[in-house]
């Protein structure tokens, strides 16, 4: 819990690695995840550093592992359980594994080849065999006088002729050739008016649709062709021809000169085409035999290579020392893990079987420590929230510890449904028994796994939403009448207040709790199921909501101010509680504190005998600052006396908060004699800059290394800025002074939020839910069946989705502006652990994992 609530206490230390084991103790290091590692060559580039040629083979091995996953993937084989963490093979065994991924390569690669080869040459012959039959019925239908699909009429008197024919254009004088083959169905039209325009008509141009998809040789997408036959006459116009189906990617094939060589080609390719079916079938089985064989060692491969590359990208930011026989490493690292670092560097040694220890030293810094916060599957979400304003300070209290109760809590204020704080709560509650399983963990769906992983945070707002909505009563826009209601109509007839005539005349009477037996008491738990039925029930709620968020928002407040002493104590800076905290404390309650405590009073005071009577709260409070309000009935006694003293604390709390602080540390720097503070110990003139330096050292170690010197951008060994220090604290008063008015009003979201939803869900309700209600026929019975599936959908996607969106985002406003910004800077950097199961892998991104 202290880690927390402050985050880990932290340390710079180094690593004395020997040369022979230095592989084996980051590989340690890398597998516990406990220091972030510094660079320590950064005048160095990438590559010029010592061992960027393994880091080039891992990326090489990397290459070859990815090639393979493709491959696997379009197989659709599926990979083996990734349960497996094998650890980092040694360096001598980088070569063996190189081997083995580049003849698999090589294997695979050929085998893939020759797959493709066979698949193109089958789908030539297949074409070939399609020209062949669609030809033949061009041939057909010339012979028996019929017209050509399209054909050009230079020559009029060619019709009297069949096209194989050679007499007629032996007569001219030129000689007839054919051009056979397929082209794709989309680029047939221009096709054809390609050839009319360049060979001006001296071709006829036939063609027909094959049937059935053939496969595109270079996107493998199946596609429609068409198969055309193009008679021509003329050298010169057939290299016109071919140029053209060079342009349109004509798949072009020979065609026969007679019907008996026509026979004989077709009787080849059919029986070549069996025996490459044969020879892919067999290839295929072979690739699929080598791809599972890969499959079930290439997961253990692409771990073991991502854990090398690491360990050589990190022995890149180490040093040599003057020997080159150790390396040098620096490391931030938590004080508590320093045992388990150095037992991590003896368990290196001892398997690399190094006769010298590497160990591990602690050195003074005056850097600021990263920040380190030890979260689980539970905590994990809160902090998520609280490191996207900021990340912390080092040492600086962390908000997520109470984020884990507020945030949930003011989202159930604005969401507030029993009904539907039900159903989130039991979706959330799937996920968590759930959340083990792989497909749901596994997802590429951002959407989802935004939602997965916030999951817990889920189920605490749909607890504390039933909660709300158990406090307001509401239940799918319906009161539960749990305990019985307080109010009682009985007692109106009784005392003779109301009448029979009284209820046929009037649409609404109003049920006065001063006759005895109206009002019997409140009700256990929430409010009165009886406000449902009554017309003034959204002014009543009004009231009722709006004050109730202001009282949140103070306390809200109020704590986040509170909260901000820790952080003051903690870095000894004791001056900031009389200085900042109190002036702040001051300000906030005696003006808005009092407020809420006006509220509180009206409520506890007066009765509904004399409620008539009981003031305006907002007129009290204006005049509190005008400085009137004599000729007004008081809230109680001695209440102008009291607001005047309160104002003039407020006010005077305002000079304090501006000028205290610089003022306090410019005595400070500038005392007489030097005498000053320094982290809160007294401080005089040393006889040693060794000493001096030697106290810094180990005030940092205490995590007392955030002076206001140093949050301000100065070092100790600096001359203090006054009016730098006085510009920054006169921004801080200014926001803080407007901020306590524009915030306390920020909060008032909270009624409106929950009068929205709970709005929404009633015009739902009577929308579409009391429509199917109200038919009492058998039919209604059955079309309450649609009505109510209507009703679901809409509330899920309308009142779960959206509001629930809506008000989670203004619950997320209210802690990063109201409440943090009064004890939480978030300007700090977070540790970044050198671990392997946080290293990104491209597989994972590609989808090839």
């Amino acid at each position: 819990m202290c880690s927390l609530l402050r985050g880990e206490e932290m340390c710079l230390a180094q690593l004395f690695l020997q040369s022979g084991s230095a592989y084996d103790c980051i590989s340690e290091l890398g597998e516990l995840g406990l220091v972030e590692f510094r660079d320590l060559n950064p005048s160095v580039t990438t590559f010029q550093r010592k061992h960027v040629n393994e880091i080039k083979k891992c990326e090489e091995m990397e290459r070859i592992l990815g090639y393979l996953l493709r491959e696997v993937k379009k197989a659709d084989i599926s990979l083996p359980e990734r349960d497996v963490n094998p650890v980092a093979p040694l360096p001598k065994h980088i070569m063996s594994i190189m081997e083995q991924l580049q003849r698999l390569e090589v294997e695979l690669g050929e085998v893939t080849r020759n797959k493709d080869k066979l698949q193109r040459n089958l789908l030539e012959l297949t074409e070939y065999t399609h020209m062949l039959r669609i030809t033949r019925t061009f041939v057909q239908r010339s012979v028996e006088r019929e017209p050509l699909q399209a054909q050009y009429e230079e020559f009029p008197f060619l019709e009297k002729d069949t096209m194989l024919e050679y007499s007629s254009m032996q007569r001219l004088g030129a000689k007839l050739g054919f051009i056979s083959g397929l082209i794709q169905r989309t680029k047939i039209q221009a096709f054809e008016r390609m050839l009319w325009r360049v060979c001006k008509g001296y071709t006829i141009l036939s063609y027909a649709e094959v049937e059935e998809y053939l496969e595109d040789p270079d996107t493998g997408e199946p596609s429609k062709r068409v198969v055309f036959l193009i008679s021509y006459w003329g050298d010169q116009i057939g290299q016109k021809v071919k140029k053209i189906c060079d342009c349109y990617h004509c798949h072009l094939y020979p065609y026969p000169s007679s019907n008996e060589e026509r026979n004989d080609v077709v009787e080849g390719l059919r029986t070549r085409i069996q025996d490459l079916h044969t020879v892919l079938h067999r290839t295929e089985d072979y690739l699929k035999q080598v791809l599972m064989k890969a499959s079930e060692s290439v997961y253990t491969w692409v771990i073991q290579v991502k854990k090398m590359k690491a360990i050589y990208y990190i022995l890149n930011l180490c040093s040599l020392d003057v020997t080159n026989k150790c390396l040098i490493a620096e490391v931030w690292c938590p004080v508590d893990d320093i045992p388990t670092l150095q037992r991590a560097l003896e368990e290196g040694s001892r398997k690399s079987g190094s006769t010298v220890p590497s160990f591990v030293n602690r050195i003074p810094t005056n850097d600021a420590p990263p920040t380190l916060i030890r979260t689980n599957k539970f905590t994990s979400g809160f902090q998520n929230i609280v490191d996207a304003y900021g990340v912390g300070n080092y040492r600086e209290v962390n908000p997520a510890p109470f984020t884990i109760i507020t945030f949930p809590f003011l989202f159930a204020v604005m969401f507030g449904d029993l009904g539907h704080g039900a159903i989130m709560a039991l979706f959330a509650l799937w996920m968590v028994l759930y959340e083990n399983n792989r497909k749901l963990k596994n997802t590429r769906n951002e959407i989802w796994n935004t939602f997965f992983e916030g999951r817990y945070i889920i189920l605490m707002m749909g607890l504390f939403s039933i909660y709300t909505g158990l406090i307001y009563n509401d239940c799918f826009s319906k009161s539960l009448n749990i305990f019985g209601s307080g109010w009682s109509v009985k007692a109106m007839f009784t005392e003779g207040v109301w009448k029979i005539a009284d209820i046929r005349g009037n649409r609404f009477l109003t049920l006065d709790p001063n006759v005895t037996g109206v009002f019997t008491g409140p009700y256990p738990l929430g409010i009165d199921p009886i406000w449902n039925l009554a017309s003034n029930r959204l002014t009543f709620l009004n009231s009722y909501k709006m004050k109730m968020s202001v009282i949140l928002g103070i306390i809200h407040m109020s704590f986040g101010v509170i909260l901000s002493t820790y952080n003051h104590l903690h870095f000894k800076k004791k001056y900031n509680l009389y200085l900042v905290f109190l002036p702040e404390l001051l300000f906030l309650l005696c003006l808005f504190g009092y407020l809420a405590f006006m509220i509180i009073y009206k409520w506890l005071v007066f009765t509904a005998k004399d409620s008539r009577l009981a003031p305006s709260i907002l007129i009290h409070f204006i005049n509190m600052f005008l400085m009137q309000g004599d000729g007004m009935q008081p809230l109680y006694p001695g209440q102008t006396g009291l607001q005047v003293f309160l104002v003039v604390i407020a006010v005077l709390s305002v000079p304090v908060l501006l000028l205290g602080k610089p003022v306090y540390l410019y005595w400070l720097h500038n005392g007489s004699n030097r005498i000053g503070m320094y982290r809160g110990y007294e401080r005089v003139r040393r006889n040693s800059e060794e000493e001096l330096y030697l106290m810094r050292a180990h005030d940092m170690e205490e995590g007392s290394g955030h002076s206001d010197l140093s949050t301000s951008g100065e070092r100790p060994t600096e001359e203090f800025d006054f009016g730098d220090e006085f510009l920054h604290q006169a921004i801080h008063t200014i926001e803080y002074c407007l901020g306590c008015v524009s915030n306390t009003a920020s909060y008032l979201r909270l009624w409106a939020l929950s009068l929205a939803h709970a709005q929404l869900s009633e015009v739902l309700w009577a929308m579409v839910m009391r429509v199917g209600l109200r038919m009492d026929t058998t039919l209604g019975v059955l079309f309450l069946v649609p009505v109510f599936c209507l009703f679901a959908v809409l509330t899920v996607s309308i009142l779960l989705v959206m509001e629930g969106l809506s008000a989670f985002l203004h619950a997320l406003r209210l802690h990063w502006v109201e409440f943090q910004n009064k004890f939480y800077s978030g300007t700090g950097v977070k540790l970044c652990p050198f671990s392997f199961s946080l290293l990104p892998s491209s597989f994972e991104h590609d989808g090839l994992l």
